[in-house]
């Protein structure tokens, strides 16, 4: 069944540590039903919404996985472009709790003003968490594995109101006032007082649909039951196999790895991004994930994937 809102992801950076000349560090910009949300905020990352021609102020939440450098340096900058460009509504971000401390005192010693409201909200990296909710979304963190506090994000939609067979409404005489109780699952009067099942008056509506974001870790079995079930999972593969000593040593993962990770999870859609710069060519990647996971592709810049 064709869903009525959106929900997708424009790939705004897919580097790791360091950024080349074709690919920029992490970051992400989500759309679930016109709620957008920054995932990570690489530098340059408002170079890229630029690039990209995404809307600036359509941002009112940012999620920042951990305070390496390649995932949260682009925030100061990107704050300040918000005021510049006007912004009165309320920013949230969240993320570990220092980073309300470095931003802090990049704007004391800077002396910058926000003419919008920033809030923070600290995340936690030891068990599930939901952060934000809304009558259509919701966003849970979940612990990694990295060498610093790090946690993923999983964004999920709510359940969506069930379809009104119009033809059916007609035909069995139940009056249109009758449709907000059969939204909710709710049996319906005709206009003869008799009951009416739901099930004859009704479609159902699409499944909800999730997307999970596993920014920098290692492989560990029990991330799966965090994500089980995703629709499509992002997650890190800075390495190819040959430097698995590498990935394991820098709490990263391999491409193979990450599509380990898919498996278990039973995800339907795989992205692989975080790309060592020693890489030039990424289809290398493919070719080592593809034998555990057959659904995968690359988090390349610019790309737009659709749920």
């Amino acid at each position: 069944m064709t869903h009525s809102q959106t929900f997708e992801v424009l790939i705004l950076g897919s580097s790791a540590a360091t950024p080349t000349s074709t690919r920029n560090p992490t970051a992400q910009l989500l759309n679930v039903a016109e709620r957008f949300f920054l995932i990570d905020c690489g530098e340059g990352t408002q170079i890229q919404m630029r690039r990209y021609k995404a809307r600036f102020q359509s941002v009112n939440h940012i999620f920042i996985s951990h305070l390496h450098g390649d995932h949260f340096l682009g925030l100061p900058g990107f704050l300040a472009s918000m005021h510049l460009l006007g912004r009165k509504n309320e920013l949230v971000i969240y993320g570990p709790k220092e980073l309300e401390e470095i931003i802090t005192i990049i704007h004391k010693h800077s002396d910058t003003y926000l003419n919008y409201p920033l809030r923070f909200v600290a995340t936690q990296n030891q068990q599930m968490e939901l952060l934000w909710e809304d009558d259509k979304v919701e966003v849970h963190s979940f612990p990694l594995q990295h060498r610093v506090r790090t946690t993923g994000f999983l964004f999920r939609e709510k359940p969506l109101p069930r379809n009104i067979d119009k033809y059916k409404l007609e035909k069995l005489d139940v009056s249109f006032a009758e449709i907000h109780k059969l939204k909710k699952g709710m049996d319906a009067t005709d206009n003869q007082g008799n009951i009416i099942s739901n099930a004859d008056l009704t479609f159902e509506p699409p499944a909800p649909r999730s997307y999970a974001f596993c920014s920098d870790t290692r492989f560990f079995p029990e991330l799966a039951g965090y994500i089980q079930g995703v629709d499509m999972l992002y997650h890190e593969s800075t390495f190819l196999d040959d430097r698995a000593d590498r990935a394991e040593v820098t709490f990263h993962s391999t491409a193979s790895q990450a599509a380990r990770m898919a498996a278990l999870a039973g995800a339907g859609q795989l992205l692989l991004g975080h790309f060592s710069a020693r890489y030039t060519e990424l289809d290398d990647f493919l070719k080592e994930a593809s034998p555990y996971f057959s659904n995968v592709s690359l988090a390349t810049e610019g790309r737009t994937v659709t749920l």
